[in-house]
């Protein structure tokens, strides 16, 4: 396709291809602290985040039009139109750069489970961002604030890697790249409440306030110190998810699964997010295909997929 010219404000960009295809990759949280809640019911978290191969396909196409915007997926549970956090990333992109006269269809081949914790959605909405910045010539380091509008872990995913992630989640500090392993990815069928994952946090909080109870909290130094080292078992034993005390209480097919993971071989075991997906990390690639092959005899209605972490230059590759 010829290169075309369109409009943003008084400024001429040049569309330099019609279509690109990304890899949408998900995210599992080797650490999550809620420090606490603001004022604005908003949380102050402290998160070492990492990226892994489990992944999405994201076709972005643009073409001279009217300014509209369509989403689709091979998913019939995945809204399509303004429901969609890929259109709304679309949407935001077009209005921070002011630009018009762009029809967007975006295309989405879901491989990562919805409502899982695993940010599928969020990195749905980034791999958007970054094709729409390739195809308008806009870098990725100047989308922050329009990814943050987006949703609180769209920042991440547009980064990629590993990541101290602050804030919200858009204070973000790269770290070393999480040390070659095998990562088994397990989802029960059934979904969770974020917001009911947070308001159960909030109570845990205000009994710790009082002296009540102490939270168990991730070792995120230790977990900063062991990617530096390259240490697998130290990540293992530092991490932690203060959210888990809340979701596995509810629902403890989480920790039972947890406990499957650990029996198979994993070095460590942890909840994702608010859950309810969790994840084993296994020394080798081969050690969690093994894992998996034996856990979907186990629980045949379960989503389990074999991983493996990504750095922030390896996520598109595959």
């Amino acid at each position: 396709m010829e290169p075309r010219i369109l409009t943003k404000g008084k400024v001429r960009i040049n569309m330099k291809q019609g279509k690109i295809t990304l890899p949408a990759c998900a995210k599992i949280n080797l650490g999550l602290d809620v420090l606490r809640r603001r004022s604005n019911g908003y949380h102050d978290l402290v998160m070492v985040m990492q990226q892994v191969s489990l992944r999405d396909y994201v076709t972005v196409a643009v073409s001279e039009g009217k300014g509209e915007i369509r989403a689709a997926s091979d998913d019939p549970r995945i809204p399509a139109g303004s429901g969609n956090i890929a259109y709304k990333a679309a949407a935001a992109f077009l209005e921070a750069n002011n630009i018009s006269g762009a029809d967007v269809d975006i295309f989405i081949e879901k491989r990562i489970p919805s409502a899982a914790g695993l940010a599928g959605g969020s990195a749905d909405a980034a791999a958007v961002l970054k094709a729409l910045g390739a195809l308008f010539g806009i870098t990725p380091e100047g989308m922050g604030e329009t990814a943050l509008k987006v949703g609180a872990d769209v920042p991440f995913c547009l980064l990629g890697g590993t990541a101290l992630a602050e804030g919200v989640g858009e204070i973000l500090t790269p770290l070393p790249d999480m040390p070659a392993c095998g990562i088994v990815i397990a989802k029960p069928p059934f979904g969770v409440s974020t917001k009911d994952a947070y308001e159960g946090c909030d109570a845990l909080l205000l009994a710790e306030a009082a002296g009540e109870r102490k939270i168990a909290r991730p070792d995120t130094q230790g977990l900063k110190e062991a990617l530096a080292a390259g240490d697998l078992r130290k990540l293992c034993a530092s991490m932690g998810n203060v959210l888990a005390e809340v979701t596995e209480e509810l629902h403890p097919e989480i920790p039972a699964m947890k406990a499957e993971l650990l029996e198979l071989g994993a070095a460590g075991a942890m909840m994702s997010g608010s859950g309810p997906s969790s994840f084993g990390i296994f020394e080798n690639e081969n050690e969690a295909d093994a894992a998996v092959s034996a856990l979907k005899s186990r629980r045949p209605d379960w989503f389990f997929a074999a991983a493996r972490p990504c750095g922030s230059e390896s996520a598109e590759a595959e």
